[in-house]
This record gives C-alpha cells, structure tokens and sequence, in this order.
C-alpha cells in the first residue's frame, strides 16, 4: 500500500507517516518544508524499511496543487490523508482577506481537488481512499476555520454515504484540541485550556486509522470529545453560538 500524506512533517500528519510506515506502507509526504519532508523521509526509510517520496509543495499555489493532485490520482495510491491546515488569529472583520482566502485554499480547495483527482482510480480499482483531517470545530461557529471543517465533515460524510457500497472508504477525523504545533504556529493562547482536553497526537491516528478499517465516516477521538460533539450537534443553535463565543474568549 503507498499512502499520500498533505501537511506530513509535524503533528497529526507526521504521526500518520510514522504509524503507516511502522505497518508497512510505503509514502508519498507533502509538506512546503523541504528539509523537514527530507529528514522525515530518511528517519522513516531507515526504521522501517519502505520506501518514501518527498513531494514538496505549497497547496495554495494551484500550479503546485496539480502537481500533488496527479500523483494523488497515480494507480500506486491506495490512501490520501488530506491534513495539511492551520488557524489564523484575527476577525474576519478587520482582518486580511489575503489570510482568509489562503485558508480556504488550503483548508477547502485542496482537499476537494485532491480528492476528486484520487478517488475515481480507487473506485475503478475498488479499493483504497481517503481521510480528510477536520475538526470538532466544524459543529461550533467559530468563523472561517470552523466554517471550512464544516465543509470538511459534511463533504467526507457526502462520499463516505454515496460510496458506501464499494471497497473505496471516506472518513473525516474530527478531534479536539491535540497536541502538536498548530496552536504555537497560530499564536493562539493554550494556557487556560485544561489538561483533560487535550489529546495525545498518536492516540487521535491510531483511531482514525481504526476506525478507517471499520469502515466509519467520522472519528471522533477521546471520550469528552464524543460528548462535546454530541451536545454541539443536537443543542439548539443559538445555545451554540452563546457556547462558541464563550469558546473564543
């Protein structure tokens, strides 16, 4: 199995490369650092034996975007893991357009160009696909971030429903607060969030690849999470917009 990896040198899609690479799989990494993508690559090479192809590239960019869309759709490809993404901090009113759009370029945009490229060889090889990285977040109303893993959850759940009949799967991974370099990179103050809200980075992969095998089409990792999703799901939504605000302070 060769497995392609969008946002693959840190955090939840390194500990993809890693646990994929620990049961065999061979890689493809996407990532704009090439020195951390190259460095990775030999780490994984070297422990686990597989073979591993460094492909660097910045989604925004659509000519870069291509590039990872036609590998992505190469007969070898039997998963995509879409989790390249990042937060930004600042109001929509008052903030940058530019940062905004970036977002959905890479939050959005990419995950659904990278999916369409990928999954009509899967479906005529009937098998392999795809896991879309998303976010608890998608069920708040948490501006543009929350608004793109809600496209994220709902377009996993669309794929995931019209192909259940085949071999090819969609799930969309939806944790909550895990610890990687998502908040740092964002600015984002963690101090206040309490320990028993945040979850090891291994342990959120380890179940969604799980849950991938069962077939599921969302993961939501961590007992309080399966809670909290429920509550954001089905409470009235003015209830929810009262709790995303409080959320944000």
């Amino acid at each position: 199995m060769t497995a392609l990896i969008t946002g693959a040198t840190a955090g939840i899609g390194a500990s993809y490369a890693k646990q994929l690479a620990a049961n065999g799989s061979d890689l493809v990494l996407v990532a704009r650092d090439l020195t951390r993508l190259e460095a990775l690559a030999a780490e994984l090479k070297s422990a686990h034996g597989v073979k591993v192809e460094v492909l660097q590239a910045d989604l925004s960019d659509r000519a870069q975007l291509d590039k990872v869309c036609i590998r992505a759709a190469s007969d070898d490809i039997d998963l995509v893991v879409n989790n390249a993404g990042f937060g930004i901090k600042q109001p929509f009113v008052g903030g940058t357009i530019e940062a905004e759009q970036y977002l959905l370029d890479v939050l959005v945009t990419a995950v659904m160009r990278i999916t369409h490229a990928a999954m009509p060889g899967m479906i005529a090889r009937d098998r392999g696909g795809v896991i879309n990285v998303s976010s608890v977040a998608g069920w708040m109303s948490s501006g543009t971030y929350s608004s793109a893993k809600a496209w994220v959850t709902s377009f996993s759940e669309a794929l995931a429903t019209h192909h259940k009949k085949s071999n090819v799967h969609v799930l969309a991974l939806c944790p909550g607060y895990t610890r990687t370099e998502f908040h740092s990179r964002a600015n984002m103050e963690t101090q206040t969030i309490p320990n028993w809200m945040w979850l090891d980075v291994d342990v959120v992969v380890a179940k969604s690849l799980k849950d991938f095998k069962n077939g599921k089409a969302i993961s939501v990792p961590g007992m309080q999470y399966k809670f909290l999703s429920l509550i954001a799901q089905y409470l009235p939504r003015p209830i929810v917009r009262k709790l995303s605000v409080a959320s944000r302070r």
